[in-house]
């Protein structure tokens, strides 16, 4: 145990001897670095220390002392030395005939030292006296490096000077693909306009759209925020806090910054999705920041605040240097960017070959440095113990992106060096110049381990990004897990199927993750924005009536057609405005068709009777071939009354008020040529029978009084006739038939009542006639019935609305059908069928004879009193429609004779 003390005061006390005596050599003469020889020289720069000294401040010019040995760093440094050693072999430097070397330095993660390192290689094509010696070195050909985009942009624009090209193998910021400003750099990664566009596609693809931002001040950290700010924006997605920290690890700035950021993030518990290109280094303070501020007293609730899901740029992604002793359970998620790998095992085999440091350390200062970080037994002391610890240490810091992304640098350098000296003899100084290298660079193809690359436009190659997700078994964090890859090309992110349970329970816990300012407003809701405030933050306002919003977070309800669509307040659609018109579903409909169908059934079988029974007195009292005129006018009618149901067309609008009103017309005029033959054939006063018999015309009557109706018709529907009409109502469409011109609508109808009451007037005078002839009874009971209802139609017409306004007209025309047909047919119905004693012609004559006698009787108490007598006699009723009344011979003498009887004894 004392003798383990011991060697490790040895080393200690030689580290820090071999450190002081570096740090006297570099300030006096050159910065270290690992150099090999070869026909053409690569530089390279990479960021082997995590920063410099700056507590010593001078005027006067001086290099400041890295510190912190930083590991990553060192591992591509080593990774473009096995990339060279293994191009070397290779067989396009084999038939070029000529070998590769490097100079690799550190920018110890700092522009002003990385300035220096890049002075530094292009000085080594530059002869140099100083005093009494002088050396002059190979130039340099092309440089790989830096890994901070800050660092890359000042060493482009030194080596832009003499055209040097310069492949990074890190540094992404959009600014470098301008090259305008930057001819000479390219880079083996896309630039970070995609590595915002990749995360703005996983952010939408969760429904993320209320993030924080964490980043470092500079190009690239500055960069990425703009870029990642104005894609957002136009996705819909707002940034609650921006948290930009110094670039500096070790200034006090960046101390204070973190706690500022710490306490941003744990007062904004709605922001559970944080997005950071920050170093490593802030991340880790960063997280321990985090967790030490949900251990103070009194705070509750703290692992909820403090987990997050953390989306990692490339800077940190894979970064095993940051959690330490930290778990999952203190972070919560993380999906990290990266850019895409290849096969590392050949930097495997060269990290496990690198156990024998003596001759390595002869032209890599850097290793030695590497082994005394980790207190390995010095060179050649016989103690190498330590030496697979260390080991294992460098491969828990690669990373396979980065490290394939080196090679990639190197392969594109040498196959470019390849060609140019299968025909330039690049053994001479000075045959080869670096311009010509960048030249080839631009215009060629290069392969590695079977594939083909080129750098684009831009200097850049883009190939997408692996999404890695950070998983944890038995407390042991794992950051390589490869999740899901994005395509550039189409701007969409693949997820891989998960094998492994922790990872598919993690992507499934992903999707119960909120990170919005507001709730999303759910369909029949729309976002309102209060002035001044995040767009992400909103109320969420139900949508007024007739309006609607379909989908979540609508900005603004979509108007739904007023002429056939409503909604009701809140609604996520349009319902259809019901049309509501007299339909043959409805009851009251189906009762009213029922009665027109059974008034044509009616009429029908009445017809056949009367024509079957055409020679009885009783159907020659009817009025013989007129009663089929009136009956077939019913008919039509009736169907009139059926065009009153059913969906409004305008042909149906038109048809069923004409056909009313010529049927009708046709019925009441037939109605009243039976009243004027009726009053005709039982007319005793010989003036007004002559009169009568004059006038009495009945085809001309008939003819003239439905061409008045017809004309009226006509001159309607060419005027303004009846169309269908649709009342627009909230929530309905009021179907119904608009009648054109109302005038024309009351002088067809009032028409009809005219007529109808001029055989009202005709007919109550001769309703004292013979029983048998007694139709005037009928006739003015069927026309006051008509009057009466078409009276009381109006003044419901007129106040009534709605489905059932066609409905009244119908009524009123069935109840003025059936009244005719009641009153003029159905007693002559009945006396065929159940009084055929009465349908005789002696039966007849005895009626006519009963009521002549009583007439003759009531004029003779007249006559006797000095009154007028007349001995006319009425005729035997034979009637006709063509000829009027005539008298039978067998009836009138006997007639005669018993009024000259009577007048001789008065």
């Amino acid at each position: 145990m004392a003798m383990v003390g011991f060697i490790i005061n040895v080393h200690i006390t030689l580290f820090f001897l071999i450190l002081k005596i570096g740090r006297d050599t570099v300030a006096s003469t050159s910065l270290p670095a690992a150099t090999a020889p070869g026909d053409i020289i690569i530089g390279g720069i990479f960021p082997i220390h995590e920063d410099v000294d700056k507590e010593t401040e001078s005027f006067e010019p001086h290099i400041r002392p890295c510190i912190r040995f930083q590991q990553s760093g060192f591992v591509l440094a080593l990774a473009m030395i096995n990339a060279i050693e293994d191009m070397n072999k290779s067989p396009p430097l084999a038939d070029a005939n000529i070998t590769l070397g490097y100079r690799i330095l550190d920018s110890c993660s700092d522009v002003s030292t990385a300035l220096r390192a890049t002075n530094d290689l292009m000085q080594q094509g530059n002869c140099n006296s100083s005093g009494s010696s002088s050396s002059c070195g190979q130039p340099i050909m092309a440089v790989v490096g830096a890994s901070y985009s800050e660092t890359s942009i000042a060493i482009a624009r030194q080596l832009t000077l003499p055209m040097i090209p310069q492949i990074s193998y890190s540094s992404s910021a959009v600014l470098l693909s301008d090259k305008t400003h930057f001819p000479a750099f390219m880079r083996t990664i896309p630039n970070d306009k995609y590595q915002t566009t990749a995360m703005i596609t996983l952010l939408s693809h969760y429904g993320w759209n209320w993030v924080g931002i964490i980043t470092t001040d500079g190009s690239y950290g500055l960069s990425a925020l703009d870029q990642f700010v104005s894609q957002a924006s136009a996705k819909g997605i707002c940034v609650a806090f921006k948290s930009i920290l110094p670039q500096s690890v070790s200034s006090q700035d960046t101390s204070s910054a973190i706690t500022k950021t710490a306490r941003t993030i744990y007062k904004n518990p709605k922001v559970q999705v944080i997005i950071s290109f920050a170093k490593p280094s802030q991340m880790k303070f960063l997280f321990h920041k985090l967790k030490s501020m949900m251990l103070k007293p009194g705070e509750t609730n703290g692992e909820g605040r403090m987990r997050r899901v953390w989306v990692a740029s490339d800077s940190w992604s894979t970064s095993r240097y940051i959690y330490g002793n930290l778990t999952l359970e203190d972070i919560g998620y993380v999906l990290g960017f990266t850019f895409k790998s290849g096969n590392v095992s050949s930097f495997r085999e060269y990290l496990e070959q690198l156990g024998a440091p003596e001759e390595n350390i002869k032209i890599n200062p850097f290793l030695q440095e590497f082994y005394m970080h980790m207190n390995a037994t010095a060179v050649g002391s016989g103690e190498d113990k330590h030496v697979p610890e260390a080991l294992r240490s460098l491969w828990e810091h690669v990373h396979a992106d980065l490290i394939f992304s080196v090679e990639m640098a190197v392969s594109a350098i040498t196959q470019a060096v390849a060609t140019i000296c299968r025909r330039t003899d690049c053994k001479t100084l000075g045959s080869v110049q670096p311009w010509q290298v960048l030249a080839a660079l631009w215009m060629q193809e290069f392969k590695l381990r079977q594939k083909s690359y080129k750098f684009d436009s831009s200097g850049d190659i883009n190939m997408g990004y692996e999404i890695v997700m950070w998983t944890s078994v038995t407390s042991e964090i794992s950051v390589h897990h490869v999740v899901a890859e994005y395509h550039p090309l189409y701007s969409n992110i693949t997820f891989m199927e998960q094998h492994n349970f922790t990872t598919k329970q993690l992507l499934d816990d992903l999707k119960q993750v909120v990170s919005k300012c507001s709730n999303s407003c759910i369909p029949g809701q729309f976002k309102k924005t209060s002035e001044g405030q995040h767009t992400c933050c909103y109320e969420c306002i139900n949508c007024t009536e007739n309006y609607y919003s379909n989908s979540t977070d609508m900005d603004q309800c979509l108007s739904c057609d007023a002429d056939t669509e409503w909604s009701p307040k809140g609604s996520s659609s349009c319902i259809s405005k019901e049309q509501l018109f007299f339909s043959w579903n409805d009851i009251f409909a189906v009762v009213l068709l029922a009665f027109s169908a059974l008034g044509i059934l009616l009429c029908l079988l009445t017809s056949a009777l009367f024509l079957y029974q055409r020679d009885t007195p009783v159907v020659k009292a009817a009025g013989g071939p007129l009663s089929q005129a009136i009956l077939f006018s019913l008919v039509v009618s009736y169907i009139s009354a059926m065009l009153f149901v059913g969906e409004p067309s305008s042909l149906q609008c038109k048809a069923r008020q004409v056909l009313f009103g010529i049927s009708f017309t046709l019925c009441v005029s037939c109605i009243l040529v039976k009243t004027l033959q009726i009053l005709l054939a039982f007319q005793f006063n010989p003036a007004l029978q002559n009169m009568l018999r004059k006038i009495y015309q009945p085809y001309a009557i008939i003819t003239i009084c439905v061409a008045l109706q017809t004309a009226t018709c006509i001159c309607w529907l060419v005027l303004l006739s009846p169309y269908a009409h649709i009342i627009k109502q909230p929530t309905t469409l009021l179907q119904y038939c608009h009648e054109g011109s109302y005038v024309a609508f009351g002088v067809m109808l009032g028409y009809i009542a005219i007529l109808a009451f001029v055989c009202f007037i005709c007919a109550f005078k001769g309703r004292k006639l013979p029983e048998q002839y007694n139709e005037a009874k009928f006739i003015t009971f069927s026309m006051l019935l008509y009057l009466i209802s078409w009276l009381l139609f109006v003044p419901i017409y007129v106040t009534t609305s709605g489905v059932y306004l066609p409905a009244v007209e119908m009524v009123v025309i069935l109840i003025s059908n059936y009244g005719i047909l009641s009153c003029h047919f159905f007693p002559k119905c009945y006396i065929i069928f159940f009084k055929k004693e009465q349908n005789t012609r002696s039966a007849f004559r005895k009626n006519l004879y009963e009521y002549s006698s009583k007439h003759m009787e009531s004029s003779g108490s007249s006559g006797s009193n000095g009154q007028h007598f007349s001995c006319d006699l009425p005729p035997v009723p034979t009637l006709s429609p063509v000829t009027g009344p005539t008298l039978t011979s067998s009836y009138k003498p006997s007639v005669t004779q018993q009024c000259h009887k009577r007048s001789i004894s008065m």
